[in-house]
């Protein structure tokens, strides 16, 4: 099956807002959304008709968002500056290891939450406070599910560097969210 650019444009909206989403920056959320229709224009063939066309082009972009989010952790140097301030994380925990007295708070309507705008951009002024590396592998565990043995191979660490900045980034992201999600606002 042959397709034509205007054929594709009906889905550029929709992909638009998937890779805002998922970069937090529009030029390159442009840039991917142009480079998943090319690919789809280039390789029609590829397209089975198993999915919907705008599933199968979500699929494009989704892995060329991962192309580029693995090349940018590729570049990404850690230095001790890079590294976050642990001590508010230590605070949070009692000498056993259990959660101390400000243990997470429930989430009374979580569901509303994932679908108030207003909590994304939240998350997204969160996930930038993180170091860079940090927030790339959150971001490719929790948005992409992708597994620890794969972003660890994708970045060129150890699973087990990969699971320790998985656990600061979800401790940074808790910690960040009770105060300007949960209390004040950002």
């Amino acid at each position: 099956m042959n397709f034509t650019a205007e054929e594709l444009e009906p889905h550029r909206q929709a992909l638009l807002r998937y890779a805002l989403f998922r970069l937090g920056n529009e030029a390159a959320a442009h840039d991917l959304v142009q480079d998943a229709f090319l690919a789809a224009l280039e390789h029609p063939e590829r397209f089975a008709g198993a999915a919907a066309l705008r599933t199968w082009l979500t699929g494009i972009l989704k892995h060329k968002i991962i192309d580029v989010q693995r090349k940018a952790g590729r570049e990404i140097t850690l230095s001790v500056s890079d590294e976050e301030d642990l001590s508010d994380l230590d605070t949070l925990f009692d000498q056993t290891g259990h959660w101390g007295a400000d243990a997470p708070r429930r989430w009374e309507k979580p569901e509303a939450c994932l679908e108030d705008q207003q909590f994304w951009q939240v998350y997204r002024e969160c996930s930038q406070r993180m170091p860079p590396r940090s927030a790339l592998v959150f971001t490719l565990r929790e948005l992409h599910s992708l597994d620890v043995a794969e972003i660890g191979e994708q970045l060129d660490i150890t699973p087990a560097h990969c699971s320790v900045l998985l656990y600061r980034a979800r401790m940074s992201l808790r910690l960040c969210l009770e105060k300007n999600w949960f209390g004040a606002t950002l």
